[in-house]
């Protein structure tokens, strides 16, 4: 099994394999608290990858990592998961745009529910109010 975690974490992740070698060959102590968030996330992925579920659901899979490698699990994800159901709960807009559907929450209410596509056509629409707010911020810098 340790193997085809590594091949797994091999192929999809191969700036990452040298730190998933490192990771199969340490000492986890209870609940993994001497691994880094990041890494937690990514061995939760690559089991994910071995069991080949037909429902993901991912909530804030990518919260603990930078941007780089929340961006090549989002290519994990589409590669190896386009015939399944993925849920996805996240606050970083990149993660969702090239969803099939976006179902917006406001206050624990459904505010939106349709394609980001279309949800984007809309500019008075909440995910293109957001989309927008995310790339004013990204342009000028979030402490503006």
């Amino acid at each position: 099994m340790d193997r085809k975690i590594l091949v797994s974490f091999r192929s999809q992740f191969y700036a990452m394999y040298y730190l998933a070698s490192s990771i199969m060959r340490s000492t986890v102590t209870e609940n993994g608290e001497n691994w880094s968030m990041g890494q937690r996330q990514l061995v939760c992925l690559g089991r994910v990858l071995l069991k080949k579920s037909e429902i993901l659901v991912l909530d804030e899979a990518t919260a603990s990592v930078d941007m780089a490698m929340d961006n090549t699990i989002q290519q994990t994800v589409k590669q190896h998961f386009s015939d399944c159901t993925v849920i996805t709960i996240a606050h970083r807009i990149t993660s969702i745009l090239d969803s099939d559907m976006v179902l917006f929450l406001s206050k624990g209410l459904i505010e939106e529910y349709d394609s980001p596509k279309k949800l984007l056509k809309d500019k008075s629409s909440s995910l293109a109010q957001l989309v927008a707010e995310y790339t004013r911020r990204s342009n000028t810098g979030f402490g503006s």
